[in-house]
């Protein structure tokens, strides 16, 4: 009897020890909560969870997906998620200067293209006066999808090198379009009601659809000054920057993999913005 209950104490101190090791590995593992937009950028993400595991980084992604950069810039101003890659260079600056947030940016992802897309006309030549034609609600993507406008040879600006003009800007509409203001994530639905509309990339790769199906699209040199503000970005709070957890998901997210994945997934409509590392 002595016997086998010193075979019971050994076995449970095996067991437990084993748990204590296994809770102490697990304690190790650094968890950093991202902020995205929807799903597209998910197959990217996994490229890095995979980087970081090949170099040994005790780093577990966790995605926190929202509906509009609006919440997850605000979620990371209340530290609800770590960091998030959900806007490019002018929606940040734009957001901070609205709301004061204390944010800065981490490092640059890849420029995502914005172009203009119809059901009812194959190139821009096509639209009727008076044709309604919806674009984002929010101020600089709203400034970029005139930009957009501008460039299909569809309205006029009074500042063509402006990042954020205003629906005020436009100083020659020769069709007399009705330029409306919605949701970004549902103008591709809107388009049997609107003769076309603006919006980015991530939308369109979550609606099914490639961005190449886009009646115009606008070119993107990564050379020109004039893309910087359209970069798209990874952001922290300003007491977070230097944090080196934050710093190995970066580099990470700058390796040749990461790069291959966002061409892959985006069909090279967009361009890696960073230096392989």
């Amino acid at each position: 009897m002595a016997a086998l209950s010193l075979v019971i104490v050994l076995l449970l101190t095996l067991v437990v020890g084993t748990d204590v090791r296994l809770n102490q590995v697990g304690a190790d593992v650094k968890v950093v909560r991202v902020g995205v937009i929807g799903s597209s950028d998910d197959q990217i993400w996994k490229a890095v969870q995979a980087e970081l595991d090949r170099r040994g980084e005790n780093i577990r992604i966790e995605l926190k997906p929202f509906q509009d950069a609006i919440y997850v810039n605000q979620a990371t101003a209340n530290r609800e998620v770590d960091f998030n890659a959900a806007q490019h260079y002018a929606y940040l600056e734009d957001d901070v200067k609205t709301h004061h947030y204390q944010l800065a940016v981490l490092g640059d992802t890849y420029i995502s293209p914005m172009n203009l897309y119809s059901q009812r006309y194959a190139k821009p030549s096509q639209f009727q006066d008076g044709d309604r034609v919806a674009i984002p609600n929010n101020a600089t993507n709203m400034g970029r999808a005139l930009k957009v406008l501008a460039d299909a040879k569809l309205i006029g600006l009074r500042d063509p090198k402006a990042t954020n003009p205003l629906p005020e800007d436009v100083v020659d509409n020769p069709r007399h379009l009705h330029i409306e203001q919605v949701d970004p994530a549902g103008i591709l639905n809107l388009l049997p009601d609107y003769a076309g509309g603006v919006t980015n990339a991530n939308f369109v790769v979550d609606a099914g659809r490639s961005v190449h199906d886009a009646i115009h699209e606008v070119p993107y040199d990564l050379q020109n000054p004039a893309n910087k503000p359209y970069i798209n970005i990874i952001v922290t709070t300003k007491d977070q920057r230097d944090n080196p957890t934050y710093a190995a998901v970066v580099r990470a997210y700058h390796s040749k993999p990461v790069a291959d994945t966002i061409v892959r997934v985006y069909k090279g409509a967009c361009l890696p913005a960073f230096k392989v590392s």
